[in-house]
């Protein structure tokens, strides 16, 4: 482990084989999510002593031998961010600082080097501008990129890796509702938790999303979009989706989102909803929100709203709630305050209007 580290110094080599305009513009046009990748990577190694080998390379698959640690003990982390091609051209990334300060925590909880958060973001600086032709235009349409790093050495003892590799790819990305903002159906899983006290549930870490997969898969058997996880010790505490954190709207104005325990994702998008509530006159409340004062809410009509945030999807409203035995039903449209919020977020990371608490951060 090293808690603080000097910047990284990066190297720049530039592919012979792009990608033809011709082929990048009919990905463009219609480019999904996380299905087309850019011409280039960001690569560094860490050793015991310390960051080296960082640079711009060709996109390129990673060689690993079958003994490499990530493979047995999941020793892995990642992050999430989008560029945003603005309407004079420009390309701004929205926090990536922030990005960069929750890999170090989450790196700190999965004994993994610390990256200094000023070379994280000069690496996605030094990718997107490398391939700023992929950053698409028009609608909610962006460049995906995905920062990860994962022990790389080739060991089987089970102890913190001595070898790492940090990376970062890009994707095109297409708006995440093609079609206009729908409601979204969640299952409650009574039989999965996502994490536990004293687990990793506040690091972004690969296994975390390997153990929400069944859970999601049940939540497709019974016709649902996503799964809702509850606490791990008493089973009545709402935590988060399998890859956003939930929002709950009040009749009075008010507005609540369970509160940070160490079992829930620390999320950029959360936090900014939140200062963006704030802004516009809402009262914020972080604490323990149970199931039954979802359901009872929904019912007295004192829950009017319940939408859900992350990187992919923005902010999506929830429509019907489903677990075994019973539902309910949250609206089939967007609620106003769902909508206002979701605007205000997009509107600020497309550039139509200020940044006053300075989130973006200009790349190309």
């Amino acid at each position: 482990m090293t808690p603080t580290a000097a910047a990284l110094e990066f190297s720049t080599t530039l592919t012979s084989s792009p990608v033809s305009p011709e082929r990048r513009s009919e990905i463009l046009a219609n480019p999904g999510f996380g299905t087309n990748f850019t011409d280039h990577m960001v690569t560094a190694s860490w050793t015991p002593d310390g960051w080296h080998d960082a640079g711009l390379r060709p996109y390129a698959p990673l060689a690993l031998d079958p003994a490499t640690a990530v493979f047995h003990y999941a020793q892995a982390i990642f992050e999430g961010l989008k560029a945003y091609r603005h309407a004079d051209g420009s390309i701004w990334t929205f926090r990536p600082e922030a990005n960069g300060e929750r890999m170090q925590r989450s790196a700190h909880r999965m004994a993994l080097p610390s990256l200094p958060a000023d070379s994280f973001v000069e690496a996605v600086d030094l990718l997107v501008r490398a391939d700023a032709d992929w950053v698409p235009s028009g609608g909610e349409t962006s460049l995906y990129l995905r920062p990860f790093m994962f022990a790389s050495e080739v060991f089987l003892g089970v102890r913190p890796a001595k070898q790492v590799t940090f990376c970062v790819i890009a994707s095109p990305a297409g708006a995440y509702f093609s079609s206009g903002v729908k409601p979204v159906d969640i299952w409650l899983s009574s039989e999965y938790t996502r994490a536990a006290p004293g687990g990793t549930g506040a690091a972004k870490c690969a296994g975390n999303y390997a153990a929400s997969l069944i859970a999601q898969q049940e939540a497709i058997e019974h016709g649902c979009d996503q799964v809702c996880f509850l606490d791990a010790v008493e089973g009545k505490w709402v935590e988060e989706l399998g890859g956003m954190n939930l929002y709950f709207v009040h009749a009075n104005g008010s507005i609540v989102t369970p509160e940070l325990t160490g079992t829930i994702l620390e999320g950029i998008t959360r936090d900014s909803i939140h200062a963006l509530a704030a802004d516009r006159g809402y009262k914020v409340d972080e604490r323990r929100f149970s199931i039954d004062e979802w359901r009872e809410g929904v019912a007295s009509g004192d829950i009017t709203e319940v939408f859900a945030c992350g990187t992919a999807a923005v902010v999506t409203p929830l429509g019907r709630l489903a677990w075994q035995g019973g539902e309910l039903s949250m609206g089939a449209e967007p609620g106003p305050v769902t909508s206002e919020l979701r605007a205000a977020l997009l509107d600020v990371q497309y550039g139509r209007a200020d940044d006053p608490h300075g989130w973006m951060h200009r790349v190309a």
